[in-house]
């Protein structure tokens, strides 16, 4: 069961993202001691600014998939996919499919046209799940992250979900 969290969401919020940035280190730009020194007025912002979705497995938050919207009102048409994370023995049950169609809606809804989105270059099985999904790879940040003294390159993609053509 797919839900949009709210402000009132906190402990599931900060239960499922402290998991994934414990879990899965290397795929996020943030790490877990970045987010444990959050107070909960923060956790809340969070919520509130970005669309936070999270699948549920039993009533256990399994999976998690965030929507950042871009401020400035020329760039308000684009909205950055963050937080990706489905739990490893949730895998291959669609969950992240669901997750970005849930997103994708929600997006669309608010006038969102482009979803953009970055990703490391060395999590193949991600960049194929993005490019089944429609993404298209735009370009490569060399070195983008820097995990454990190790630089990471970064995979920029786009997608339109609006299915518009571009106006010049």
């Amino acid at each position: 069961m797919i839900r949009h969290l709210g402000p009132e969401d906190i402990d599931i919020f900060r239960r499922i993202r402290l998991e994934a940035l414990r879990r899965e280190p290397a795929a996020f730009a943030s790490s877990a001691a970045d987010w444990e020194a959050l107070p909960d007025t923060e956790w809340a912002r969070r919520l509130t600014v970005n669309a936070v979705f999270v699948d549920f497995h039993e009533g256990e938050p399994v999976a998690i998939m965030g929507l950042m919207p871009q401020g400035a009102s020329k760039l308000a048409h684009r909205a950055t996919v963050i937080m990706v994370y489905v739990r490893k023995d949730r895998r291959g049950a669609g969950l992240a499919k669901a997750l970005l169609d849930a997103i994708a809606d929600y997006a669309r809804g608010t006038g969102v046209r482009l979803l953009e989105l970055a990703l490391s270059a060395e999590n193949p099985a991600a960049l194929r799940f993005y490019q089944r999904e429609g993404f298209k790879e735009i370009g490569r940040v060399e070195a983008g992250i820097l995990h454990e003294g190790r630089e990471i390159d970064d995979i920029l993609m786009v997608r339109r979900i609006d299915g518009g053509a571009r106006q010049g």
